[in-house]
């Protein structure tokens, strides 16, 4: 973590700091095998039995279930919101071999040795025990079987134009991401935490998330746009004291200045890993 970001300011909890504002879930439904989980890609066969922890809205845990059927995909969320719409969306598609539940990272309803895959994409950023997760990820998972997390590192990410109003949302996102109890950094961390969790062989890569078509900025800037002033995100802002409505404010508007810009692009580095038990 950033020496200039107070640890001793985060929360005893692991608190969601995105939330789940339609502007968030929205971009979130965007995301597939393609867009986010490429390199896990080669160990999504046919027959191989999957377990998606934080798996939101469901649009990967469904991608997945289509790769690896007849096998079943099960999708667990803590949020019993999100688990029903996303069981709606797996119903709407007609993909049967996949199921949603409300589940917990930590102790997950499974027996020793169940999973060919366990798959957890952008969620170990959010957890105050990352290590403790991954434990239970390799405890769930058959002998042979692998981890595959993705998370973004909020200490790469970049943007042009150089909106002064963005640098103030990195910032304050990023010291209200570690108040939720959670680390912004996670991206650069990832191998450390899986070495620690006991996996026997951690593989790593790295990919971006870049946007920059108009169709893209129109839909990364009007989403952060209202994130900066409607979601979780803005509350734990306010409550938390790193900034207040006018900054919020202020925030929102530098993210439509940047979706207006032709020339506008933003680019988020993810690390990944492949951890084998």
């Amino acid at each position: 973590m950033d020496t200039d970001i107070d640890r001793s300011e985060v929360a005893p909890r692991d608190e969601y700091t995105h939330g789940h504002h339609e502007s968030v879930v929205r971009t979130h439904a965007w995301r597939t095998v393609a867009n986010s989980a490429e390199y896990l890609i080669p160990h999504l066969q046919p027959g191989a039995r999957v377990l998606d922890v934080g798996s939101g809205p469901g649009s990967i845990t469904i991608d997945i279930a289509r790769r690896v059927d007849p096998a079943p995909v099960r999708g667990v969320d803590a949020s019993a919101q999100i688990v029903a719409q996303a069981a709606g969306l797996a119903a709407d598609n007609g993909v049967h071999n996949v199921e949603f539940a409300v589940d917990d990272a930590y102790r997950l309803d499974a027996e020793d040795d169940t999973y060919d895959v366990v798959h957890a994409h952008q969620v170990l950023q959010h957890l105050g025990r990352p290590e403790d997760a991954l434990r239970e990820f390799r405890r769930v998972l058959k002998p042979g079987g692998v981890a595959g997390v993705r998370d973004v590192d909020y200490g790469g990410v970049i943007w042009y134009p150089l909106i002064p109003a963005l640098d103030k949302w990195l910032d304050v996102y990023r010291r209200v991401h570690v108040w939720n109890g959670g680390d912004p950094l996670a991206g650069r961390t990832l191998k450390h935490w899986a070495v620690n969790a006991g996996f026997a062989r951690v593989d790593v890569s790295a990919s971006v998330w870049l946007f920059s078509s108009p169709a893209e900025r129109e839909w990364w800037g009007g989403s952060w746009a209202e994130r900066a002033v409607e979601s979780t995100f803005a509350a734990h802002a306010i409550e938390s004291g790193h900034a207040g409505w006018g900054d919020l404010k202020e925030i929102a508007a530098g993210w439509r200045e940047w979706a207006a810009h032709d020339d506008g692009w933003v680019l988020m580095p993810h690390g990944e890993v492949i951890a084998h038990g």
